[in-house]
Order: C-alpha cells, then structure tokens, then sequence
C-alpha cells in the first residue's frame, strides 16, 4: 500500500530541509528521503568539515608567519588524528539531530535510493510513496573521468574522514576542491601534486589575483602541473601510480592518495527519471524559470540537484525557499543570483562576487578598474601575509559596482560587504563613504574604490 504525501523531498541537505520545514509549517504532510547519512554534503562532506580542517591550517599557518616578529616557542605542528576527532565533533551528532528535527516536526523520514515509479509516485526500500509535488534535491556528485582506475579515486567526502594523512597525494582537477585540499595538505606535511587538464586553475576567480594564490602554493611545495591529463591510476601495493600526458610527454607520479577534484555534477542518474516523465538536457534537470520541471509540473528541483546557481550552500536555501513558495502559493518567485559571493578557502583566502573583466568586457559595459596588491597594507603586514590583493569593476556614469575579487587577510568576510553593495545596488559612492570600524579588514574597502 502506497504512502501519500502533499510533498516528498528527495534528500536531507541544506535545500532539502529548508522546503521540508516550510511545506511542514504549511501543514502539508511531508516526507524527506536520504540513501546517505541525514545532514547533507555541506553539514557532513563538505564545508562545514572542510573550514574545520583549513582553521588548523590557518592558525598554523599566522604562528609560522609571525616567528620571529613576537612569536617564539617550539615549531608547530598538525596533528590530523587530534584535527580529525575535533571535525568529528561537528560531524558526528549532525544525522541524529536532523532525524530528531525532522520527528519533532511531524516529517516523515524513509531511508534508501528513491527512484521514480510514475509521475507522481517513488519508490524507496520497496515502500511506494505518492506526492502531489516531488522535490529533487539529491546534492551532486563526482563527474565520471571515464579513466582506466578511476576506482581508485578518493572523492572529497573520504580525504575529510582521513584517519592519517598519506604523504603523497595527487588530485586531479584544479577548482575549488583542490585549491582547498592542498593549502591544507601541504601544510600538514604533505607532499602534493595538482594534475590540472586545462591551462588555467580556478577559471571563476579572477587570473590576477589566482596567479598570486599559484605563486603562494608554489612557496609551500605544491606542484600545481597544467595540460596534464590523467590517462590510467594503477593501484601498486600500498600506493598507486597516476599516468599523465603533458606538453613535455608522458610520465607516470607515484602517490599515496589520489583525489577527484575534477568537478562535481547533479546526483540525478539514480532516480529513473525516464519513469517519472522527467526531462533532463545531459547531465541537468531540464527546469523552467519557477525551479519546476518542464515536462513534470508535479516536481521542482533546488540546490546542486537543479544545477540553476552557483553550488553553494547560500543558493541551496534561497532555491529552496522561492520552491517552497511556489509550490504553495502558485508559480510567482523566480531565484536572483545577483550578487552572490564565491569563497575559495585555501591559506589565504580568495573570493569573488559579480563579474570578471572578461566578462564585462563581453557585455560591453564601460567600466573603471582599480587593481593591485595589498600586502604592504596595515591589513596584511600585521599578520606578515605576503598574498594579499583586489581588483574592483565600477560601472562608468552609474558608479555600479559589477565585480570585486579579493584575495589575503579576511577576503571571505569583506567579499559579503560587497555582494550587499550589488545585490542593494548600492553605488561605490555609497561605500566609500560608510564608516566602517577601523583597524579591520572592511576599513580597506575605500581604498578598494
């Protein structure tokens, strides 16, 4: 016998919960489902655990930077297994609490791979559960290399949960994962390698300030290789051997961990959605601009499943709520990206919000840019931080702030300064004359203009 439900959420991260909880309030009857620990990739796989991790590094990272200017004593240290138990801490009561969340809120909770039975109706564990609306918001999930041992490959979710911490390690892709994982590694005492297929690393970031974050890798012995293309992972005893083909040739990189870093896409193959009437355009949902399925009007899709905004946590709650709405009040909210910052956690940080001179310049806007490094700036020279700079896009005539791209000492918390400026449509104007508390890293945003 079927179970019926006003809405069942495929799912238990960040957009998941946040409709769930609303639809709930509602007082429609719902339902979430989750193949995997309840909590999601940012509570339990993901950014949550991964700043854990890089605020080891960062503290030891000022400690090193700061000897000799104050700061004596014995040489520090990460240790992981010591770093591991603390980023447990966090992720450990997460799928306990949001069951008990769930329960105290009269949603049910059905563990096991939902699939599509009809085009109202999933099937989880062999019990049907019937909808009137369906919410997909299954997370991503690695893209498939199509390489010769890609079993091998450790994903982001196992380099988290890392009893010990290899000493060679390998990651293939040059984004946001391996950014991150190899500010931390390194610092650790790792030794690690960068296989990046294309010429650039991290292509949403800004190239000037991303050559400043290449060259501070390079000072902590990371191998950053581009046109590298991984061709086979073997496993060789203990280790395994990773083959690359570069413009210099062939050669073969011996390694104790591999990674995937190489991008991530909607987790939707599992669903059977062929079954469920729902169209899909490669490897995305094919959504209208409500976050609803075009040919299924019974489902919506929010966060990393929908694949509309960046994958951040931030687009994952805004997803959900203009889905929440719509599917009780009627198909009126459409998502707004307008503004929304984009934070690389590596050792400094590197963040961007609006666009990219490329990108104004194909767009044709007429525009003024301030650029340059920062690290003789009270801001950054107190904390002896050698990697420190922006680059600021202001509209001509309007004084429209389009783009700014940070990088050094607080670059993940000025850049919110910023995306309010834009997403407000405040004017660069409007921000030089705040008054903003001063030493901090916000009092440099005037200078910035």
């Amino acid at each position: 016998m079927a179970a019926h439900y006003d809405l069942v959420v495929i799912g238990t991260g960040t957009a998941a919960s946040v409709a769930a909880f609303r639809c709930r309030a509602a007082g429609w009857t719902v339902a979430v489902v989750d193949h995997r620990p309840f909590g999601g990739t940012c509570a339990l796989r993901g950014c949550d655990p991964k700043k854990v991790l890089v605020g080891a590094a960062e503290s030891l990272d000022q400690v090193r930077r700061l000897r000799g200017k104050g700061v004596s004593g014995g040489v520090p240290a990460v240790d992981w297994g010591e770093l591991m138990a603390f980023k447990r801490s966090f992720t450990e009561p997460v799928p306990g609490r949001r069951q008990e969340g769930y329960a105290a809120k009269g949603i049910d909770t059905f563990r096991g791979r939902a699939r599509f039975c009809d085009a109202s109706a999933l099937e989880v564990a062999g019990q049907r559960l019937q909808a009137r609306f369906i919410l997909i918001a299954a997370g991503a999930v690695p893209v498939h290399l199509g390489i010769p041992g890609e079993e091998h490959l450790a994903n982001s979710a196992d380099f988290l949960d890392l009893d010990d911490l290899p000493a060679r390690i390998v990651l293939v892709g040059g984004g946001y994962i391996a950014a991150e994982f190899s500010h931390i590694a390194a610092r650790a005492g790792a030794r690690v390698t960068i296989l990046q297929k294309g010429r650039r690393a991290l292509r949403q970031f800004d190239p000037d300030l991303v050559a400043l974050y290449l060259d501070k890798s390079a000072t902590l012995g990371i191998d950053f290789r581009f046109g590298a293309e991984v061709k086979a992972v073997e496993k060789r005893g203990n280790g395994y051997r990773v083959s690359v083909t570069a413009d210099d040739g062939a050669a073969a990189i011996e390694a104790d961990l591999v990674v995937h870093a190489a991008g991530r896409i909607p987790d939707i193959d599992p669903l059977d959605l062929e079954a469920g009437g729902v169209e899909r355009h490669g490897g995305r949902l094919k959504l209208n601009e409500f976050m609803q399925s075009v040919s299924n009007p019974t489902v919506y899709a929010a966060g990393d499943a929908a694949a509309k905004g960046p994958p951040l946590t931030p687009v994952a709650s805004h997803d959900a709520k203009i889905v929440a709405a719509n599917m009780l009040e009627g198909n009126r909210q459409r998502p707004n990206y307008l503004g929304v910052p984009s934070v690389v956690f590596a050792v400094p940080p590197l963040a961007r919000v609006g666009l990219l001179e490329e990108e104004a310049k194909e767009q044709n806007l007429r525009f003024q840019v301030k650029h340059d490094k920062t690290s003789a700036w009270y801001s950054a020279r107190r904390v002896a931080e050698d990697c420190a700079g922006y680059k600021t896009l202001v509209e001509e005539g309007t004084e429209r702030i389009l783009g700014a791209h940070l990088i050094g000492p607080h670059a993940e918390e000025v850049i919110n300064i910023f995306g309010l400026a834009i997403r407000s449509g405040l004017t660069a104007d409007q921000l030089r004359s705040a008054i903003f508390g001063y030493p901090t890293g916000a009092s440099d945003i005037a200078s910035m203009l």
